[in-house]
């Protein structure tokens, strides 16, 4: 089997890259070790916790324990179906800040400034403001990417971001638009009620067409013949085979697996690949290095009224909106709940948001664990740029062992002096008039907790990962020592191989990673074509008192 183009990973961006290669003429072939996406569970927005629980579409990996968090081990799912983790996530769709891809610029990255990455946002968007208000002018009309909005309905969106006003923090409209800085609505990729994942908005279009193909298997490793990739080895059917690839290969595995097939193939530290026999092929010291993540708690609050969602967490309930949507793709099923956010900056003289919060009219952990005060409400909130860095490595030069992955959380003192801001920040928004007639009390961190120490032992135990690992194969300058793909997501030192995916990021961006990652393959795409979309002039809003003020 062969193809011009072979794409290892059906995930947000290898799905992105799918289309686009194809929709040229190209022929492409795209190797996924996960099933179907079919079914209930992944479609329906309001069932999301269940994917990502299920060993059925998520690769069941874990952090090595973390030193700085009592040597934990966390869960750190990433999607193994079509559509990869767009098919297991929370469907928060966030584009990142304009100061972020600036960074990523000024760091080496050239090219991918945020003038160089809003055409291809908009390329790949069909953005819905049903009179919600919003940025027109920022945004993409008639991408495949469906982009909405909830229907907000529930009372406690609109004092969430009322007391986000009242403690003097500004009103967004488009938090994707021109001021992400504010409290505002909150958008997701869900179409006509249901998930609108890579898989649906990409692949699948793409799979109809005569020069695409997908075949289910697992990469072994990239098949490198004097010093230029031209195939993948795979298992599938209990047989080792070989996927030739007649133009490149490219890596689009995640933030996990890509760094973890580069070094099986012989990319990599070249002391880490010697401790596991693999011969070396190209000495990049920076694969699986710089990994980053979001970290977060939930603020959790009991609530006086009976208004939030936990009149449907019962059997009766959850059958009820499972039937409404199943028949109708109406009702609460349809939404992921998360209807209202914010970012904003933790301290004078930061120029654009370092904090996130979602907020959610119910108080549940990620694995469907209702709080036991039974009416409540919760915010998720924590720092956006943490300096922590940690690193995937092999565990074994065997393809089917997972890698080893240390996330290094909370290995600097301003994270916990950033968290301990994250705490303190939050009460005083939730203690705004706004609040008043909902909040009975605070159930986590629980208002006992009040000095540093106390907090941060609250945080230890209770800090979870937001699920949006990346920058392993850092994107830089050939000549950055710890740059593992150039700026046209090229591996350095091998020809004929590419590297599109949330690893590529030199660092995380604001927000959740869906949407960064699907425009990683969106542009990685017109790279591989030699073409790109004429840059952008729009300004992105920055506080003007930035300097000197909070908010």
């Amino acid at each position: 089997m062969n193809a011009d183009y072979v794409i290892v990973g059906a995930g947000s961006a290898g799905c992105a890259m799918a289309y686009r290669l194809s929709e040229a003429g190209k022929s492409v072939l795209v190797i996924e070790h996960g099933g179907t996406d079919a079914g209930p569970f992944i479609q329906m927005p309001g069932a999301l916790s269940y994917p990502m629980n299920m060993s059925m579409y998520d690769w069941g990996y874990k952090s090595q324990p973390e030193p700085h968090l009592g040597g934990r081990e966390l869960v750190t799912p990433r999607g193994k179906v079509i559509g990869g983790s767009s098919s297991i996530n929370g469907m928060v769709y966030v584009r990142g800040h304009a100061g972020d891809y600036n960074h990523w610029a000024e760091s080496g990255a050239t090219g991918w400034s945020y003038a160089d990455v809003l055409p291809y946002f908009k390329r790949m968007e069909c953005w819905d403001d049903r009179g919600h208000g919003g940025d027109p002018d920022w945004r993409g009309s008639d991408g495949p990417l469906h982009v909405t909005r909830g229907p907000r309905d529930n009372p406690l969106h609109d004092a969430f971001v009322k007391a986000g006003q009242q403690a003097g923090y500004p009103v967004t409209k488009d938090y994707n638009g021109e001021q992400q800085e504010g409290f505002g609505p909150m958008e997701m990729t869900v179409y006509k009620g249901r998930r609108w994942s890579a898989a649906n908005a990409y692949l699948k279009p793409a799979l109809k067409r005569d020069n695409c193909t997908m075949i289910r298997a697992l990469a072994r490793k990239v098949v490198i013949e004097d010093g230029r990739a031209v195939g993948v080895e795979v298992e599938r059917g209990g047989q080792i085979e070989v996927i030739r690839a007649g133009a490149e290969v490219i890596l689009a595995a995640s933030s996990l697996n890509s760094p973890k097939l580069l070094m099986l193939s012989g990319i990599g530290p070249a002391k880490h690949l010697a401790e596991h026999g693999i011969e070396v092929v190209a000495d990049r010291p920076g694969v699986g290095q710089n990994l980053q993540d979001h970290l977060e708690f939930y603020f959790q609050f009991a609530s006086k009224l009976p208004i939030t969602l936990y009149k449907y967490w019962n059997l009766f309930g959850k059958a009820l909106v499972g039937a409404q949507w199943l028949f109708t793709k109406t009702g609460l099923g349809a939404s992921n709940q998360f209807e209202s956010a914010a970012f904003i900056r933790s301290d004078k003289g930061i120029d654009y948001p370092d904090i996130q919060y979602h907020f959610l009219p119910i108080a549940v952990r990620y694995d469907g664990q209702a709080a036991a005060e039974g009416h409540g409400f919760q915010a998720h909130v924590g720092p956006m740029r943490s300096a922590s860095r940690g690193e995937v490595t092999l565990a074994s030069a065997d393809p089917n062992a997972a890698p080893k992955i240390l996330f290094n959380y909370m290995s600097t003192e301003q994270d916990w002096i950033d968290f301990r801001k994250c705490v303190r920040l939050t009460r005083e928004i939730f203690a705004q008039d706004a609040m008043k007639p909902y909040l009975k009390h605070e159930i986590q961190p629980g208002s006992d907790l009040q000095t540093d120490e106390e907090i941060d032992g609250f945080l230890r135990e209770h800090v979870e990962s937001a699920y949006h690992p990346c920058g392993t194969c850092k994107m830089g300058a050939v000549d950055d020592p710890m740059a593992v793909v150039d700026p046209e997501c090229r591996v350095i030192g091998v020809e004929g191989l590419r590297v599109a995916d949330s690893s590529i990021f030199p660092r995380i961006t604001n927000g959740n990673l869906n949407g960064p990652s699907i425009m990683t393959g969106e542009k990685a795409s017109d790279h591989i074509l030699g073409r790109r979309l004429p840059s952008s002039n729009a300004e992105p809003w920055f506080n003007p008192d930035w300097e000197t003020s909070q908010r």
